[in-house]
């Protein structure tokens, strides 16, 4: 509407401002979730997933500040609103896809150059160029955010002069109006994002919020056609982006397991993404097993192989059952795989109580949901590994928050004869609670006088400083006698557990005094169990100097991220 010497009526008015209110709500719901789309590919790809969300926030935020400065350079408000839209739902639709095709081709450039100089196949190509493509190629994330943050930062400042434009004067409250509908449609996103997308699929989710754009555009430009320049090519270019929304929908998610499927050394077998983490399993072959090895990842870090899973199981399992006087009653917290539990229910058991909170993960290895099915030919070779133990009489399998879940176990009065702390490494500051004074305080009530607890406690070799905080935090909790010990895990390197007891001997001690194992085991005896508590004699000369991880300290999450990050530098060089 070309302005007039007679002002636009009140109704007239009331519909400009309905369309270009709900039209700016829309994009900031976009916005936001492409936001978080970049923030948890990030995490994914770098490893690192708080520094990765954060920086991309940060980066992001910047990137949006630039942008509403530089939206002054356009003259034609009209024009430059309509093919932003269109521009960022292209970027936002596709920048997940271009950024996971660089990343498989940077991966397979030496594979591609082994084959064309017909080296041999255990030769894989790794020099300086290939490394910095690959770690280039890493941080896209980052380029695609800065990218589409200053497209959207342009949004506010072009929309509120098209209001200007609208009613033919200056507007007093115009930028409150326009913020209020961007944080209110910025909440409506982040509401979406984390009841409905975060466990969708991230082509999927990627296309879905790419569509509100492509629909946002659409309805500006029905409306304000007049205005705009070029438009009949801008509905072409939208026509095209609904065509490019549909092939996304549909292929997007097989386009993005192919390219993915470079990030892995082995032949990648399934993968999804739930609500709390993205699961991978990959097989190979080799001549010296008679079925495929199978390995599990948790957001790309490698969780078990089949080939040497049973070694890392026993020396959790094993120990503790040992140094425990009864073995009614078992509490295994994570170990969502089942692989512990297998190896507690070859024991004589009653029950065995498993707390984990991805329930689609417990789903995978054969816990019956209603919820999510896994396909029939995985779920078979999955409970195949883990001997049924979902399935056993004697489980007793709890979804939910183990930190939340503890509680309500103290609260009923349940006590247990021996404690198995199996969660992932405390690579992340959701899970460095699960790893608190405050936390084993209340294992430590949960726990029966002469049984013991144990905790997977990270490398001892590779992040000394963590693997000791562990033990010092479960110390302080109030367990009486806290001891340590390690062992070598092929996929893994050297790996350590932490056992404790609250009363009487120690849980070494008390090993030392069996005489026999009650179960028989392939993979460990007395001898092989106490000789894992040996250490380098200067190995605790650190210990003083420690601290304990405090509920809400960050301590453990800070040892580990800056061990892992020390060896991922002495790596490259």
């Amino acid at each position: 509407m070309s302005h007039t010497n007679q002002s636009p009526s009140k109704f007239s008015l009331l519909g400009h401002d309905f369309l270009l209110i709900t039209v700016m709500a829309v994009l900031a719901g976009c916005g936001l979730i492409y936001e978080y789309l970049l923030s948890h590919y990030a995490g994914r790809v770098l490893g690192s997933v708080e520094s990765a969300i954060y920086a991309m926030i940060g980066t992001m935020i910047v990137a949006m500040g630039m942008g509403a400065f530089l939206a002054r350079w356009f003259k034609d408000p009209f024009t430059a609103f309509a093919w932003l839209e269109s521009l960022i739902a292209l970027v936002g639709m596709g920048c997940i896809l271009a950024i996971a095709s660089v990343i498989a081709v940077s991966y397979s450039l030496p594979h591609i150059f082994s084959e064309i100089f017909n080296l041999p196949a255990d030769v894989v190509l790794n020099g300086y160029v290939f490394q910095k493509l690959q770690e280039w190629s890493r941080f896209l994330p980052y380029v695609f955010g800065l990218l589409l943050g200053l497209l959207i930062g342009m949004e506010i400042p072009l929309i509120a002069r098209i209001r200007q434009h609208v009613y033919g004067r200056f507007l007093e409250n115009n930028a409150g109006t326009i913020y209020g509908a961007d944080y209110i449609g910025a909440g409506i996103g982040a509401a979406i994002w984390v009841s409905i997308m975060l466990a969708m699929p991230i082509m999927q989710a990627a296309a879905w919020t790419a569509l509100f754009n492509i629909i946002a555009g659409l309805a500006f430009l029905w409306r304000y056609h007049s205005h705009v320049r070029y438009a009949k090519l801008l509905l072409v270019c939208h026509i095209g982006l609904l065509v490019l929304f549909a092939f996304i929908l549909v292929l997007g998610s097989s386009w993005m397991k192919n390219l993915s499927n470079v990030l892995y050394k082995d032949k990648v077998i399934y993968s999804e993404a739930t609500k709390y983490q993205h699961l991978v399993l990959t097989e190979r072959l080799s001549r010296n097993q008679p079925e495929p090895i199978t390995d599990l990842y948790l957001n790309g870090r490698l969780q078990f192989s089949s080939v040497d899973e049973q070694i890392y199981h026993s020396m959790l399992v094993y120990p503790a059952l040992l140094a425990s006087n009864r073995h009614d009653n078992v509490l295994i917290i994570g170990g969502g795989d089942g692989l512990a539990m297998r190896d507690v229910l070859k024991w004589p058991v009653q029950e065995v109580t498993l707390i984990d909170l991805d329930g689609q993960l417990l789903n995978l290895f054969g816990h019956p949901s209603n919820e999510f099915t896994a396909p029939a030919q995985i779920n078979a070779r999955l409970r195949k590994l883990n001997g049924n133990a979902m399935l056993d009489p004697r489980a007793n399998v709890i979804v939910g928050d183990a930190f939340i879940e503890v509680e309500q176990l103290l609260d009923e009065g349940k006590r247990f004869d021996t404690i198995i702390i199996d969660l992932p490494d405390p690579n992340h500051p959701d899970l460095n609670k699960m790893y608190s004074d405050y936390f084993y305080n209340h294992i430590r009530q949960l726990l029966a006088a002469d049984g013991a607890m144990a905790v997977q406690s990270t490398s001892p070799y590779h992040a000394k400083k963590a693997f000791l905080s562990i033990a010092k935090t479960v110390k302080a909790a109030g367990f009486k006698h806290v001891e340590q010990y390690q062992q070598n895990i092929p996929s893994f390197g050297q790996w350590g557990w932490t056992i404790a007891t609250t009363t009487g001997k120690s849980a070494s001690a008390r090993i030392a005094e069996t005489t026999q194992l009650p179960v028989a085991s392939r993979w460990v005896s007395q001898k092989y169990l106490l000789a894992a508590f040996i250490f380098p004699s200067h190995y605790f000369e650190q210990i003083n100097d420690i601290e304990v991880n405090q509920l809400g300290s960050g301590t453990l999450y800070d040892y580990y991220r800056s061990a892992w990050q020390i060896e991922s530098e002495l790596y490259k060089n």
